[in-house]
C-alpha cells in the first residue's frame, strides 16, 4: 500500500474517533489477533454496542437526562 493511502486512512480513522464513530475494521483486526475462537459482532450489532456504551442505554442502566 502506498504511504499516502495508508495516511489518508489513518487520518480518517482519527477524524472519526474524534466525532466518536469506532472503527469496525480495527475491532475486527483486533478480534482476529487476540480472540480468535470468540465470535465477531456484525457491523449494526457493533455499531449499537457502542452507541449503548457511550450513552449509557442499555438494559439496566440509569436513565439519563442528557
Amino acid at each position: 500500500m502506498r504511504w499516502w493511502r495508508k495516511a489518508a486512512r489513518r487520518l480518517a480513522q482519527t477524524a472519526r474517533l474524534m466525532v466518536g464513530i469506532p472503527d469496525y475494521d480495527a475491532y475486527r483486526a483486533h478480534r482476529a489477533a487476540h480472540h480468535p475462537a470468540e465470535p465477531v459482532m456484525t457491523r449494526a450489532a457493533f455499531h449499537r454496542d457502542r452507541i449503548e456504551r457511550r450513552y449509557a442505554t442499555g438494559k439496566g442502566q440509569p436513565p439519563r437526562c442528557c
